[in-house]
């Protein structure tokens, strides 16, 4: 995947700025605040979302604009080119829209894919180097180094050290084998002490226990008193609640009997009414049938008076057609007039144009003129190229007579200036004297220079002086210092009796004397004078030379070969604008050449077209597109007088058809003869208007004659129907006439009120909460009063004996809660539990911590034994690049995770013994061998934020020279370090400015 472009809606500082054609190693060099950190987040923004307002990225939200996001044009090698674009939207981390270039958009679920599913930690990890990485090692102890550089190796980040070192501190927290502090130690020695406590107040349970035993005796009696309290109480419940109910009961027995004495009863459901309602629906019956039929035969009558034409019916739509098209007929009479007038314009503007153009054969020869695309095109480039021709004629002529006029005139300044040159003799002998004179200048510059050697050395001569005297004067500090030592030496030896000490100091004190005499009779050295006095002499001589020119007469000679020398140059350049315009003049004639040669060709093309078109020379070379467009109107003129007379003829014939029909429409439906076709037509159509009317009427009696036999049919069944329902009354009540229909309703009626009224009973019982079987059992009690008498004095028994017992138990308690308050064994057995149940949760804490640094560690295993020598192999290797072969290997630590690093010479160094470059060396040939291994399918840009500014100009270079090698991944480089770039090319660099860039800026 790679980065193509971007553009920045607005984000931070930046707004609507567009960054285009990004390499496959692009750098990004701007100074602080130019937007190096604003365009990287804005890439992760863009990629895997903007940061919510929970986390502590910064969100990078535009201050002067709404609009906030932009989108990112990449290139992947399965979608080809895609558009990413991100804007702010319904959720904190933005709406992204992903467009491919075959058409396929999608969002965050396609974003994903394209990303391989990396989320936006891992690619921070693995492919985003920054300073963070490297201070992390800055701020930490030595043996942690090791264990920071193997947690890279595995995440690209020290997250593996963070957890294994967060685990052990989670296990330290809560226990250590000889520790006070931690949780599980703490508790251990206070369930040791509650352990002694408890044993003691063992001895006084015995009481304790005897107590609470009496005490639940006490209960178990209570409760058991309690619940036959409460079951006499339901009894009393009950016997008041029958007291209420008794004569409801007693009444519904008595219903269901009068009830089953009634049960043969068999009859109708509201069978009065119904036979009641059937009675006069039969008479309303039979009397509208007799109606009904009066009415159907005086239809019938009217029916048979209004009886239309049916043959004229049939043929409604013809004869309409035909009296329709009457209009028409007209109509095509006077077209017929204006298209004999129309022809007659075409001929007119036929002959014109024959006329205008003299057009040589008949039109149906100038109709099979071509006149198609290729052919109109053809002669429009004629005429432009023959317009040109004229054009350029005109042109030529004119540039023609000025170059001729420039070649004059250059030619007269020739002449002119040839004639203001001096003589070849005359200029030699005026540059033999300027020469002369030009002597005479060096002269003085000689003198110039001999007088400044003079002044120079006699100053170093003084300088010399000075420094000899100084030399002599410290030489005799030394002597005079050496004698004095020499002389207390020799004092020290006679006087302590040290002979050796005595002579050395008088050798010493001899020697010294000697050269301090031998160095005041040296004289002061003096500089050799020889050189100063050649100088003089030189400067003697070049002043006699000085004096011998006349440099006024020598100002007038310079001069005057001053000027010829320009007229000289003025030559030259004219020389060289004679052989300019001459060319000019040249490249004219072979344009008129050129112009003479097209206008050749020209011609035979116009002899050409005239020829096809059927038009002269002269028209086809001075009106060639306007004789074209005229023979094309000719041509459509003619087509279309073709079409016109078609048209005519086709009318015509119409005419004759339509006149045709309406006659023999005539001749078939009216009496009148020879009569003109107008009247003919309007005969015809109110003939046909009468029959419609009369159609009409006799369709509407035909209508309401079958709705009148409909309603006839309908009462006729309706009355079987009441018929049919009057003998089936009889029939479901068993009885053959309406007396014993009405004797037996009577009898129905009266069971129906009994059910009424045992519904209402049963209502009436339903509010209790006696069922039946409790109803039925006390209908055998016969003095419910004393009943509810004996339970209440059974019940009050109870209480009192309940009343006793719980003064009993109150005592009990007192004496309990009195063995409590001293702080007995119960209170210490149930701290005892208490702090033994939080030891086992701690321990629970503790082993989850444990199991979970077992399971990294095992993890951490398998990542040595399986992954991590391939990685450590191409580690080796960028090492060995960066560091020029001084370290070539990165070794497992044996006795945990960490990393081991040798030398050329095969010194083994831990991490924490390395320099600090060394140190950051190995992290970066780790973090870059992680990216190209183990995630070497994940072709994801590699962003770097000036990763290497602790680094020192060699090992700078070798970092960036590395960089240029992975050829897998896009480099994106971001530095505000001026000296780095002389390390790129200048088609690697990108300038910013506050976000703008020398590619493109909006």
């Amino acid at each position: 995947m790679k980065i193509i472009s971007m553009h920045i809606y607005g984000f931070g500082q930046l707004e609507n700025v567009k960054i285009e054609n990004l390499a496959d190693f692009q750098v990004f060099y701007g100074e602080n605040e130019a937007g190096k950190s604003t365009i990287m987040a804005f890439i992760h923004g863009i990629l895997f979302g903007f940061p919510t307002k929970q986390q502590t990225e910064y969100r990078y939200e535009p201050k002067h604009s709404s609009k906030y996001g932009g989108n990112i044009k990449i290139f992947s090698e399965d979608k080809g080119f895609v558009l990413i674009e991100r804007v702010k939207g319904k959720t904190a981390a933005g709406d992204v829209s992903v467009t491919c270039e075959n058409g396929v958009i999608g969002s965050e679920e396609l974003l994903q894919e394209l990303l391989l599913h990396v989320d936006k930690g891992l690619y921070q990890a693995i492919f985003s180097f920054n300073l963070n990485g490297l201070q992390n090692i800055h701020q930490m102890k030595g043996e942690e180094i090791g264990k920071f550089l193997f947690s890279a190796g595995m995440l690209g980040t020290d997250r593996l050290a963070q957890a294994e070192g967060g685990l052990q501190k989670g296990l330290d927290a809560r226990f250590k084998p000889g520790g006070k502090k931690p949780l599980i130690n703490e508790k251990l020695q206070e369930l040791h002490s509650l352990n002694k406590e408890l044993n003691a107040a063992a001895a006084k349970n015995k009481e304790y226990e005897v107590l609470v035993q009496q005490k639940n005796r006490q209960d178990h009696e209570m409760t058991e008193m309690q619940e036959k309290i409460k079951d006499i109480q339901t009894q009393v419940e009950n016997l008041n609640e029958w007291k209420k109910v008794e004569s409801f009961v007693k009444e519904e027995n008595w219903t269901l009997n009068e009830i089953n004495k009634l049960e043969n009863v068999d009859f109708p459901n509201r069978g009065i009414q119904r036979l009641e309602a059937l009675k006069p629906l039969l008479s309303s019956n039979k009397a509208q049938i007799v109606s009904l039929t009066t009415r159907i035969e005086h239809i019938k009558e009217e029916i048979e008076k209004l009886k239309p034409n049916l043959s004229m019916l049939e043929q409604e739509s013809e004869i309409l057609g035909a009296l329709e098209q009457y209009p028409l007929y007209q109509q095509l009479k006077l077209q017929e007039k204006q298209t004999e007038i129309k022809l007659s314009q075409f001929e007119e503007k036929l002959s014109s144009i024959r006329e205008k153009l003299h057009l040589r054969g008949d039109a149906e020869e100038v109709s099979s003129i071509n006149t198609n695309m290729f052919m109109k095109d053809k002669a429009e480039q004629l005429s432009r190229k023959g317009q040109s021709l004229k054009e350029r004629k005109i042109q030529l002529d004119h540039r023609f007579n000025e170059e001729k006029g420039s070649l004059e005139l250059i030619e007269e300044n020739i002449r002119t200036l040839q004639t203001k040159l001096l003589p070849d003799m005359e200029r030699s002998e005026l540059e033999k004297k300027v020469n002369d004179s030009l002597n005479s200048d060096k002269i003085e510059m000689k003198l110039e220079s001999v007088r400044d050697k003079i002044e120079l050395y006699k100053k170093a001569a003084q300088q010399e002086k000075k420094i000899e005297i100084n030399l002599k004067r410290q030489k005799h500090i030394l002597f005079l210092v050496l004698i004095t030592l020499f002389l207390g030496l020799g004092i020290y030896g006679w006087a302590s009796n040290q002979n050796l000490l005595a002579i050395i100091g008088g050798l010493g004190f001899i020697a010294s004397m000697i050269f301090l005499a031998a160095n005041l009779r040296k004289p002061i050295r003096k500089p050799n004078d020889n050189t100063l006095t050649k100088l003089l002499e030189e400067e003697q001589r070049l002043l006699q030379q000085a004096r011998s020119v006349d440099f006024k007469k020598m100002a007038v000679l310079q001069e005057k070969l001053a000027q010829d020398q320009n007229f000289r140059e003025q030559l030259q350049v004219m020389q060289v604008k004679y052989d300019q315009q001459m060319h000019q003049y040249d490249k004219v004639i072979k344009m008129f050449e050129e112009w003479e040669l097209d206008t050749s060709q020209y011609k035979k093309q116009i002899t050409e077209i005239s020829r096809l078109l059927s038009i002269s020379e002269e028209v086809a070379e001075s009106y060639l597109v306007e004789a074209f467009q005229m023979i094309e109107q000719y041509k459509s003129i003619e087509r279309e007088r073709q079409q016109v007379l078609q048209s005519l003829h086709a009318a015509k014939s119409e005419q004759e058809e339509m006149l045709t029909r309406i006659n023999q429409l005539g001749e078939q439906f009216l009496q009148e003869k020879n009569v003109e076709t107008q009247e003919l037509v309007y005969l015809l159509r109110n003939s046909l208007k009468m029959e419609q009317e009369k159609s009409v009427q006799w369709k509407e009696k035909q209508t309401k004659l079958a709705d009148l036999e409909g309603d006839l049919n309908q009462l006729r069944q309706e009355g079987q129907q009441l018929e049919s329902d009057f003998l089936l009354l009889l029939k479901d009540a068993s009885v053959e006439n309406e007396e014993a229909f009405y004797e037996l309703g009577a009898k129905a009626e009266k069971k129906a009120k009994y059910l009424e009224r045992l519904e209402d009973l049963e209502k009436q019982l339903h509010h209790s909460f006696l069922n039946k079987a409790e109803r039925e059992n006390y209908l055998q009690i016969h003095d419910c009063d004393e009943n509810i008498a004996e339970h209440n004095r059974e019940m009050e028994e109870l209480r009192l004996r309940l009343k006793d017992l719980q003064e009993m138990q109150a005592s009990i308690k007192y004496q309990i809660q009195i063995l409590e308050e001293g702080g007995l064994y119960s209170v210490l057995l149930h701290d005892f539990k208490q702090k033994k149940y939080e030891l086992e949760e701690a321990a629970k804490e503790w082993a989850v911590f444990s199991l979970a640094q077992t399971i990294l560690m095992q993890t951490i295993e398998k990542y040595k034994n399986i992954h991590l020598p391939r990685m450590l192999s191409k580690a080796d290797e960028y090492l060995s690049f960066l560091t020029e072969g001084n370290y070539r290997k990165i070794l497992l630590h044996q006795s945990g995770p960490g990393f081991l690093i040798e030398r050329k010479d095969g010194t083994i160094f831990e991490a924490y013994e390395l320099s600090q470059a060394t140190t950051e060396q190995v992290y970066v040939a780790i973090r870059i061998a992680l990216a190209t291994t183990l995630y070497e399918k994940f072709h994801l840009p590699i962003i770097i934020d000036d990763s290497f500014v602790n680094f020192d100009a060699k090992r700078t270079r070798k970092v960036i020279s590395l960089l240029h090698q992975l050829k897998q991944n896009q480099i994106l480089f971001f530095t505000c370090h001026q000296h780095l770039l002389e390390l790129f090319t200048k088609d690697e660099l990108l300038y910013l400015n506050n976000g703008a860039t020398r590619h493109s800026i909006t």
